[in-house]
Order: C-alpha cells, then sequence, then structure tokens
C-alpha cells in the first residue's frame, strides 16, 4: 500500500470515527494518541535511560488497535533540548519536555508552570532496609522456576515483556530479576499505580486532620450547595463513585482515545481546573465509574492541604511518605499548572513500588511510626459496591464478591490480596497472609487477563513460600492479631 493510500485510509477513518463519536471527540483523538505517546517517551528516556526505539514498540504492541495508526507515527528525541516530539502527519502533534527533577510534562503552547524540585531529604528512612545493593538471586530453585516463567517470551503474542519483578517475605527480598537495561535503581512508569500513592498522601492529610473523607471535597468550583457537585466527597474520588461525566479509564487501546478524561490527561494544562468544570453524569455515590479525574482532583486536594504550590505538594509528598520508606528513586511528574499528575504518572523503581507495598503489609506503620491513620489499611481494601473488576479505595481487592475479585481468586490469588495496579502490566501486590509483597513491571496487553503471566507469578511464588515455611497459625490466619504488627519480623 502506497504512503498516499494510507494516508487517505487514515483520513476516511478519523472521519468515520467522528461520525460515531462526535466532531469534537475525533478532533481530539490524534493529539490524544501523540500526547500519550510523547509523554512517555519522554519519561522513559530522560527519566529511566531506557532507549526510546524500545519503549515506542514495547508500548505500541501493548495496545490493541494500535497498528493501526502508528505506521503514521513519527517521534523526534532531542536529547540537547531533553524534549521528545510526536506526529502524526498532520492530524495531531503532542510535545513532551523534561525538567530535572520533576521529569516530562506535556507542552500545549502555553507556559508550563515554573517549579522548584525540592531538596533532597535527609531524614533517615524508617523503613528497614529490604536488600542490599547487589540484585538478590531467586532463593530457592522454586522461585528461580517462578521467574523463569515470568521472564519467558510466548512463542507468539501476546508477549510479555516483563521489565522488572521483585518478590518480598517479611520485609525481605526474595528474589528479583531485570530485564536488559533495568536494574534495581531504575525508575519505572507505574501508570496507575500512582494511583494508590495519590490514596496513601490522601490518608496521611487525613490523619493530620486536613481533609476529611466524609462531606464535601473542599473543591473551589464546587462550594455552591445548590450545584449537586457539592456533595461528592474524598471517599467517593477514592472510589470512583463521584459520578462526573468524563467516561471510563479502564482500557488501553486506540479506542480510548475517544474518551473525554482523555482530553483532560493529553491535551489540557491544568487537569484538575478541566475536571472541575465537568458537569455529572451520575447522582455522587450511586454510580461506580473509573476514570482518571477522580485522582486528578484529589492530588489538587494534596497539593492546597500542603501549602496550595508545587513545591508544597512534591515535598510533602517527599516528607510524609517517600523518605519515611527509602524510596530514593521517585519521580512525581506534573501537569502544566504543576499539579502532580496523580492518576498515572509516577516512576519509581521496582524496590521503591515493593517498600510502599511494606508499609501497606505494615498496617500503615514504618519503623514503629504511624504514616496512614489506623484503620486505613482495611479501608483501601474494603470492596467498592458495585465495583464488578474489584476495587477499593486508591486499591484492588479480592475482598467482596466483586467477579474481578472471585476471578483472581480462581486462578490462585489468595482471597485477602490487594494491589496497586496500572494499565499494560504493573502491579504492586499485598498479600498479608502469606507476608508478601510481588512487584511486576513490564509492558503486556490488559487483554487477554493471562496475557502477562501475573496469575502464573502470584501462584508460583505463594506455592514456594509455603512450601518453604512450616505451618504456624500466621500463616494459616487471615492476617496479624489484634494489637500484633509484621513490622520488623
Amino acid at each position: 500500500m502506497t504512503r498516499r493510500r494510507k494516508i487517505i485510509l487514515l483520513t476516511t477513518a478519523v472521519a468515520c470515527i467522528g461520525l460515531a463519536f462526535g466532531a469534537a471527540r475525533a478532533r481530539n483523538a490524534p493529539q490524544v494518541a501523540t500526547g500519550f505517546l510523547a509523554d512517555i517517551l519522554c519519561a522513559e528516556t530522560f527519566v529511566s535511560g531506557l532507549d526510546p526505539q524500545r519503549t515506542f514498540t514495547e508500548t505500541t504492541d501493548a495496545m490493541p488497535g494500535t497498528s493501526l495508526i502508528t505506521w503514521a507515527m513519527d517521534y523526534r528525541v532531542d536529547r540537547a533540548r531533553k524534549d521528545v516530539t510526536v506526529t502524526l502527519f498532520g492530524l495531531g502533534r503532542s510535545h513532551a519536555v523534561y525538567r530535572e527533577g520533576l521529569g516530562c510534562t506535556l507542552e500545549h503552547g502555553a507556559d508550563i508552570a515554573d517549579v522548584t524540585p525540592p531538596a533532597e531529604d535527609k531524614q533517615p528512612a524508617l523503613l528497614p532496609e529490604i536488600a542490599g545493593p547487589s540484585i538478590v538471586p531467586p532463593q530457592s530453585e522454586g522461585l528461580s522456576a517462578a521467574l523463569d516463567r515470568a521472564f519467558t517470551e510466548p512463542a507468539q503474542p501476546p508477549y510479555r515483556r516483563t521489565r522488572a519483578i521483585v518478590v518480598m517475605r517479611s520485609g525481605r527480598v526474595i528474589a528479583e530479576r531485570y530485564a536488559d537495561g533495568v536494574g534495581p535503581e531504575t525508575p519505572l512508569l507505574g501508570f496507575s499505580m500512582t494511583k494508590s500513592v495519590i490514596s496513601a498522601l490522601t490518608g496521611v492529610l487525613v490523619r493530620q486532620g486536613k481533609l476529611k473523607l466524609d462531606g464535601p471535597a473542599p473543591v473551589a468550583a464546587w462550594t455552591n450547595p445548590d450545584d449537586p457537585r457539592h456533595a461528592i466527597t474524598v471517599d467517593q474520588l477514592l472510589r470512583h463513585t463521584a459520578g462526573l461525566a468524563l467516561g471510563s479509564s479502564l482500557q488501553a487501546s486506540l479506542g480510548s482515545a475517544f474518551e473525554p478524561v482523555n482530553r483532560m490527561k493529553f491535551i489540557e494544562d491544568d487537569m484538575a481546573a478541566y475536571a472541575a468544570s465537568i458537569p455529572l453524569a451520575t447522582a455522587p455515590g450511586t454510580v461506580w465509574n473509573y476514570h482518571d479525574s477522580n485522582t486528578i482532583m484529589l492530588a489538587h486536594l494534596i497539593r492546597n492541604a500542603a501549602g496550595g504550590n508545587p513545591a508544597d505538594a512534591l515535598c510533602f509528598a517527599r516528607r510524609e511518605l517517600f523518605a519515611p520508606l527509602g524510596m530514593r528513586h521517585v519521580t512525581l511528574q506534573l501537569d502544566g499548572a504543576g499539579t502532580i499528575e496523580g492518576s498515572s504518572e509516577m516512576l519509581a523503581s521496582a524496590r521503591d513500588w515493593a517498600r510502599f507495598g511494606q508499609l501497606y503489609l505494615n498496617d500503615g506503620v514504618a519503623g514503629g511510626k504511624r504514616i496512614l491513620p489506623e484503620g486505613w489499611v482495611s479501608y483501601s481494601a474494603t470492596a467498592t459496591p458495585n465495583a464488578w473488576v474489584g476495587i477499593g479505595a486508591g486499591f484492588w481487592t479480592n475482598r467482596g464478591d466483586s467477579f474481578g475479585a472471585n476471578f483472581r481468586v480462581e486462578h490462585g490469588w489468595p482471597r485477602d490480596a490487594f494491589f496497586a495496579k496500572g494499565t499494560i502490566g504493573q502491579y504492586t501486590i499485598v498479600i498479608p497472609s502469606e507476608r508478601l509483597v510481588i512487584v511486576r513491571l513490564g509492558r503486556s496487553p490488559n487483554w487477554p487477563p493471562e496475557a502477562d503471566g501475573v496469575f502464573d507469578l502470584v501462584r508460583d511464588v505463594v506455592a514456594v513460600t509455603r512450601a518453604a515455611s512450616s505451618p504456624s497459625p500466621r500463616l494459616r490466619g487471615e492476617g496479624w492479631g489484634e494489637g500484633e504488627s509484621p513490622q520488623g519480623r
């Protein structure tokens, strides 16, 4: 097929999509697609240090339908200027810029908020070290076989493209492995695992008395009691039941480019202002609908509660969460207005993601200090009604009787497991009954569910670690007894 014919077909496809989705949404789609890739290419080139061609290939291969347009895309990485430009012929162009200590931000022609990166936090980590400087080889043949399987590519697509796995038991790494070019200090995109970090920061503010779960969320645009959005609570934002009319963020595919929430993410400079302007689709608290604007609004509330400017929010996150946990390789990326892009833009090393999971295994305590409010971990893992995939307040969960929870249990996950999950294959899994934290990062399609190999990984690791332990009430029970904590064990 000639290049001219491809262009004609692409233009015709966009026109047809316009009839199906509406002209405005179709017009946004090319810039959404280029913005998504520009942002990822920039972050993984200048923060992660990965090869951009590898990032482009692995990311687009993991997203169904993108082959229809990737042939028409072109990207340019300017290592001197530290920016990335992605174009889709004349239909879309996106530009992402890197700033030291702040990661990458999409630039849409307006000035990006001037932000001073926070200085290095000198406070000592409260969480004990989880491993030494060297990569920890699997501590048994069974663990080695589990990691072999997780890193083995199928003979044909869909490919797993596993990048990092860390298995931690009782606070110590017992196995880890990395793909070429990735190591224990490589910051990797967590995508929607970022939402779980925003949930934790929200919990810190609740503990400090600066935010309340119930009662109206303190969003300036929603303060009028006659505004139906005035009823939206922090709890509803955490559980994706706020009701804003922004579509869905569940899928990573070409079709998702037409969801209104992605205009917010890839076209708007001030994401929170855009989300705050959107009317309700459903009454707050009545319908579950997972989309990124809920967490963007929480990031806006965190910024306001921390002091009001971007540097305040970044310092707060480092001081109250990352430094106490010893998370030393974290980058929180910002939108054009300087608000943390709390839906999907945090990078951290696999070990740092494991440290984050350990905080939840320790019931929100690090080194004897309570980081999260008492009861917050249980609250986070408590199932949200009608969330068919099995989601709590900032974490996915196997509790409850949802389709997703039951499906995972049927595939070998313990019932008490809960986890942070990012699109195309990112997981931080906490299993209290097994004293396990399992981190898996990669580039795998969301469908079929077995594509990323995580079902096998969890089942294998649980079986191996159970077999290596002598039976005890703690391993057989649902968790730790009243007044007990796994901290320091």
